[in-house]
């Protein structure tokens, strides 16, 4: 596994940035998954990012840690992305996602996520770029 695929596995944040109505980029920091070479993340459709998604399915992200060298080390890519609103899908992936942050379904706040989530945002990434000071 390459350095960046283990990168991708293992950080918690990513910086997603879509295109709103306006086409001015809009950035977010969500909890995500990285699996099978796409970036999931589980989200509501009632949000800024689902919405703008929707119109516009071009995205940029960004992976990043460390504020001291020799620990800089950051991905950044584009791709695009859709919409995954299957209900037993979603439920799957959502549930995927949110055990990557809590050690159990049963706490309060994984139950209201996973309860709020009807839709997971797929990328697929055209492009990756990756530094390192």
């Amino acid at each position: 596994m390459s350095k960046q695929t283990e990168f991708l596995k293992k950080e918690k944040i990513l910086h997603l940035a879509t295109i709103d109505e306006k086409n001015s980029p809009h950035i977010v920091p969500v909890w995500y998954m990285y699996s099978a070479k796409k970036i999931y993340v589980g989200t509501n459709t009632k949000t800024q990012k689902a919405k703008n998604i929707k119109k516009h399915r071009k995205v940029s992200f960004c992976i990043d840690v460390g504020v001291n060298a020799p620990n800089i080390f950051g991905v950044m890519g584009k791709g695009t992305a859709k919409l995954l609103k299957e209900k037993k899908t979603v439920n799957r992936i959502a549930k995927k996602i949110l055990l990557r942050y809590f050690k159990s379904l049963d706490n309060k706040s994984a139950k209201e996520l996973l309860d709020d989530t009807d839709c997971i945002i797929e990328i697929l990434p055209k492009e990756f770029s990756n530094w390192k000071y």
